[in-house]
């Protein structure tokens, strides 16, 4: 029979719990590797400031999803259906609809992509403070986001005028 993934819904925050006692209730049914070959968590680096220390984590892409790489059966199904924490299969009707190669292939490629570059936090408009430097403590808001360089321009309203100033990434933080 042929594998395919599933996108399984979970409850938010429980995918990495879900996903090892789905694992381990698949070994003990010995349907690890006949129907259900591998469960995935895309995540991604991500980096953060806070409180003026750049941190790089790692961030959920689907939050409250883990996708499933499985042959389906009526087995296969109920095993994953009465795992705790899941909610149930993306489905259309009671059928659990397969994810395409090219969905996947794109999944993939982006969290490869991830791996080799973190992923900017910031974006145009975002309300930030300042946490270190000679404008310390001023809040304003993002003009220009430079990720090459790991920089954004920010207005910072001084004597009553917008002024333009460019930071680092680790020098402001969300506000």
């Amino acid at each position: 029979m042929l594998s395919n993934w599933y996108a399984v819904h979970t409850i938010s925050g429980h995918e990495n719990k879900v996903s090892s006692i789905l694992q381990r209730r698949a070994m003990v049914e010995g349907l690890w590797d006949l129907e259900i070959f591998e469960v995935l968590i895309p995540t991604e680096q991500s980096v953060q400031n806070r409180e003026g220390k750049r941190r790089t984590i790692m961030r959920k892409v689907f939050p409250g999803y883990i996708l499933v790489r499985m042959t389906l059966t009526e087995e296969s199904q109920r095993l994953i259906k009465t795992t705790s924490g899941v909610t149930g299969f993306v489905s259309s009707g009671n059928r659990p609809v397969p994810m395409t190669d090219g969905e996947i292939r794109g999944i993939q490629q982006r969290l490869d992509e991830s791996m080799d570059k973190p992923k900017v936090v910031w974006s145009r408009g975002d309300l930030v403070r300042v946490a270190e430097g000679p404008f310390m403590d001023f809040t304003g808001k993002i003009e220009e986001v430079i990720p090459e360089r790991e920089k954004v321009k920010v207005l910072i309203t001084i004597f009553g005028r917008d002024t333009p100033v460019e930071l680092d990434f680790q020098h402001v933080e969300k506000a």
